[in-house]
């Protein structure tokens, strides 16, 4: 009934909401991206988005859709490996930003693992900036993690907005410099701060500086000062600060998989496929 490229094509609009970074992801044209699409809601009898010339929005139905189309597809991927003949072998160094280990990104390494025993995988945890620095040295094979907008390396896998972070009884002094809360450099959510915060003119200080989620958490839970953080991976304990609390909006943030896919290696393409399959869930995941 559903056909893989129709869904594949559904999934990938899904996760970046745009059709153009949809078909430069799956390599296809914008028009046959569209005509998927079609194809699918014509199936269904339903509209899967809201679109006009600027902006792409999943409806409640293409939000229910979602689900459907990743288990179809996970389990078609899943029939293909297990007939596929010989598994992969090697060691696969992979690096991942600190906002991503707390999420689901921990299930679709499992998985990994489960459908691929013979790779060994070494997991770096770090800043994305670093972790970018080991893979032009050549110390790390994968690398998902933060790029700023502009930036051109990586495969984008989905653009999220940095927000400023607190709990529901931060309260923030217009009058005083912003107490900061954040990663040290290389740090893209601190540099993205920073720069937005003097743009503005708005003073600032660090009040303190953590390698680990974990230590802007505790931080934040203190009451010692804000942080910037990628909108759906808040943390369950801790709030987005609205406009209340007049600091500057922080724009957004791209999630990227490096190197470029047609540079991996074999072990690598196949754990980057299923991240990237895997996006909608790890976005939805707070």
């Amino acid at each position: 009934m559903f056909k893989p490229a129709q869904l594949e094509s559904f999934l990938a609009v899904a996760r970046t909401l745009s059709f153009t970074q949809a078909a430069d992801q799956l390599g296809m044209r914008q028009s046959t991206i569209s005509q998927h699409v079609r194809q699918l809601e014509a199936l269904v009898g339903k509209q899967m988005f809201l679109r006009d010339t600027h902006t792409v929005e999943l409806t409640p139905e293409g939000e229910a859709m979602v689900g459907f189309a990743r288990t179809i597809v996970d389990t078609g991927r899943e029939a293909v490996s297990f007939f596929a003949g010989p598994q992969l072998q090697g060691r696969l160094r992979f690096g991942a930003s600190e906002d991503f280990v707390s999420t689901q990104l921990a299930d679709v390494l499992r998985d990994f693992r489960r459908r691929h025993p013979g790779v060994e995988l070494e997991l770096t945890v770090g800043l994305s900036g670093e972790l970018h620095r080991r893979l032009e040295a050549r110390q790390l094979d994968l690398v998902f993690g933060k790029r700023q907008l502009g930036a051109a390396h990586g495969q984008l896998v989905w653009r999220d907005r940095l927000v400023w972070v607190g709990t529901e009884h931060t309260r923030v002094d217009a009058a005083a410099p912003v107490p900061l809360i954040l990663y040290p450099e290389p740090s893209v959510s601190r540099a993205q701060a920073l720069e937005t915060l003097q743009w503005h003119g708005r003073q600032f200080r660090v009040a303190c500086t953590s390698t680990s989620l974990s230590g802007l958490r505790a931080a934040v839970l203190a009451g010692l000062g804000v942080t910037a953080h990628t909108r759906s991976l808040i943390p369950h304990d801790l709030a987005e600060l609205g406009p209340q609390h007049g600091l500057p909006a922080l724009g957004e943030v791209e999630f990227v998989l490096s190197p470029p896919p047609r540079v991996r290696t074999e072990t690598a393409r196949a754990l980057g496929a299923a991240i990237v399959a895997d996006a909608n869930r790890l976005r939805h995941s707070r």
